[in-house]
């Protein structure tokens, strides 16, 4: 989870290589997109970087993530060639999956302590578009090794069905020890599919993001509209 910036670049010195296309920004990710899967198409996915940006990649006819809709990071260049029905052609030098979940819903404060964490992390990027909550979250690591278990509630509050709640759980040997002399800090993508919030009509709406941070609790409201039907297949993810 922490490593996709790392390991997802890799090999993008040796794809501009063999396209011809060299370019010092392929080694790095310069977009967020949505990868939609498109049934029985030729090619059979297309991407959306924002709200209403849609990206066809001329290198790429198959979606690696095969019939999954998934948000990525991506190291793309725009071309200026015909697009078709879609916004802009792209070239994709590298792209790989952030990891993308749906909401929970909230129960009770005991239940989602215990299910869920209170274990903090601070919140170095947040952003809504395209009907997804994409997150980059730093959190502490002990050095024999921590899962950690992102996850977003929903209904948190009766008054407000756009407040929700980034909860973050450290699981495994050294997650105890987090504050000791020994750790290690590492940052983490996470996208949540917000379907599960009530239809905003068109109308965008106050999302108010709270979670703890390493200084206490913290909230920030972000602009939020239910996206557009899109094409594709539609992917429960777990």
């Amino acid at each position: 989870m922490a490593a996709a910036l790392a390991s997802i670049f890799i090999c993008s010195a040796q794809s501009c290589k063999d396209s011809g296309r060299e370019n010092i920004n392929a080694y790095y990710p310069n977009a967020i997109v949505t990868i939609k899967p498109v049934d029985g198409g030729n090619p059979s996915f297309y991407m959306q970087l924002d709200d209403s940006t849609t990206l066809i990649a001329e290198n790429m006819s198959q979606s690696p993530f095969g019939t999954k809709e998934v948000r990525a990071l991506a190291a793309i260049e725009m071309t200026g060639h015909d697009a078709g029905q879609y916004d802009s052609t792209v070239y994709v030098y590298a792209i790989d999956s952030i990891l993308t979940k749906n909401t929970v819903p909230f129960t009770d404060s005991v239940s989602a302590d215990t299910e869920y964490g209170t274990d903090p992390a601070d919140m170095i990027m947040a952003v809504v578009e395209d009907g997804y909550l994409t997150l980059r979250v730093r959190v502490v690591s002990g050095t024999h090794g921590t899962v950690h278990r992102l996850s977003l509630l929903t209904g948190i509050n009766p008054d407000d069905p756009y407040e929700v709640e980034f909860r973050h759980r450290a699981e495994g040997p050294s997650a105890g020890d987090v504050f000791q002399p020994s750790y290690v800090l590492g940052d983490a993508f996470v996208a949540f599919r917000l379907d599960s919030l009530p239809d905003t009509k068109g109308s965008t709406v106050g999302m108010k993001l709270k979670w703890d941070s390493f200084n206490g609790e913290q909230e920030v409201v972000l602009d939020y509209r239910t996206r557009s039907s899109s094409s594709g297949e539609e992917t429960q993810l777990k």
